[in-house]
Order: structure tokens, then sequence, then C-alpha cells
């Protein structure tokens, strides 16, 4: 076989390619599955985060943020530990982006508050001097859409087995369990009250006054998401 081969320069290249690519897809794909699960710390989004989420995407955040920190010393000596692809796991779609406009907000979590947010999302220029980001001032009038976020639950808790209502593993050794309501008046339930937790350190008389009376204007939504980014 081999002496046949030697005389046939293509069916060996052939079979050379073959081999190595079999040797590579065993080398890679086991590998490749265990960095794709979700990093230990790395929890799916609670109902408010997710309808945060969707506020982010509404207003084409991610046109002018990234959320991908590369593995190069001038991307992680600004923004953090470059992104894992575990960290991704229960993101759908991604939103890693190619354009920064604005600073990547992979890790934002880490060092920008909800005070901070509040402020930025109202008026950016009075925050960041020479911003050109625009205001969002209708955020903090417009409500959340938390149905919606609560229906995306139910179809990735179903299809991709996303841990809702489980102990997730954090870097400490705990475990956190972010639950997921049973019916959209339970979510709405559970939205509301991770809602009061955040206007708890806002300012906006306006929009505490709406959370207190049920209501969860888009301003907290997407705070309580760019919060979860770390």
């Amino acid at each position: 076989m081999f002496h046949w081969l030697e005389k046939h320069p293509f069916f060996f290249s052939v079979a050379v390619f073959l081999v190595i690519s079999f040797a590579g897809l065993v080398e890679i794909l086991p590998n490749f599955a265990q960095q794709s699960r979700p990093t230990i710390g790395t929890a799916p989004y609670s109902t408010l985060e997710l309808a945060g989420r969707h506020v982010y995407i509404k207003n084409s955040c991610n046109a002018c943020h990234s959320q991908l920190v590369r593995p190069f010393k001038s991307e992680t000596d600004r923004y953090g530990h470059y992104s894992l692809s575990g960290e991704y796991a229960y993101d759908r779609p991604f939103l890693w982006g190619s354009k920064r406009t604005g600073p990547d907000l992979m890790r934002v979590g880490n060092y920008r508050t909800t005070d901070w947010h509040e402020n930025h999302m109202k008026d950016p220029a009075s925050v960041v001097p020479g911003s050109i980001m625009p205001a969002y001032r209708w955020m903090y009038i417009n409500n959340t859409d938390i149905n919606t976020a609560f229906a995306e639950q139910l179809t990735i808790a179903q299809f991709f087995s996303v841990p809702y209502n489980k102990p997730v593993p954090m870097k400490d050794g705990s475990s956190i369990i972010v639950k997921m309501g049973g019916s959209v008046a339970e979510a709405n339930a559970l939205a509301l009250e991770e809602a009061k937790v955040i206007v708890a350190d806002m300012k906006d008389q306006d929009v505490k006054d709406a959370v207190a009376r049920g209501e969860i204007p888009e301003i907290v939504a997407i705070i309580a998401y760019m919060n979860s980014l770390k």
C-alpha cells in the first residue's frame, strides 16, 4: 500500500491531507467543545437583564460599542482581562462588534456604577466631556417589554438547556440561582424586584416613582444589563 502511494504523488498527497485533518480534528474539537462551555462565574441573564439587552440592541448600542476584549496588552490594560469563549455561552446573538466609536463594554460592570450610567445615558457630555454619544432620554419614559424577555427565556431554557432555577457556580466557590418565573406574572414580579434594587441607587424621582407603581422604565433594564457585564 505504501509503495503504491509513493508511486502516485496525487494520491499520496490526498492521504497525507486526510491523516493530518483527522489528527487535527482529534486534537482541536475536544478542546473547542470544552472552551465553549460556560466559564465558572458565567450565569444566564435574569429577566430584567435580558430585557435590558433587548433595549441595548433596539437602540443600536452595539453599532458603536464592541463586547470583545482581544488578548493584547493595549486591550487588557484599558478594558480588563481578555474575553473567553465560554463567557458568551448564554448570548444569542453574540454582540462582539467590530467598531469602537465608543469603548468596549465587555467588562463595564466592573468599573461603572448604576449612578454613573444614569447620568451618562441622560447627558453623556456632562459625564464624559467631548463625548459624541447621543442622549437617550426616552429610556427614562418608555417602559420595558418584560413579556418578550420572558418568552426568550422560555425558549432558550427549553432548547438550549440554560440553567435557570438551578445552582450556577461562581469563582469564589459559591453558587447563585437565576430565577425564571413560571408565568408572565411571575416573570414581571421577579423583574420588578430586581428593578427596585437598581433604582435604590438612582436619583431620577420619576423613574423611582414609576417602579413604585409597578412599571419598569427602559433605563432601569439597560442599567441592569450593563451591570451584568463583568
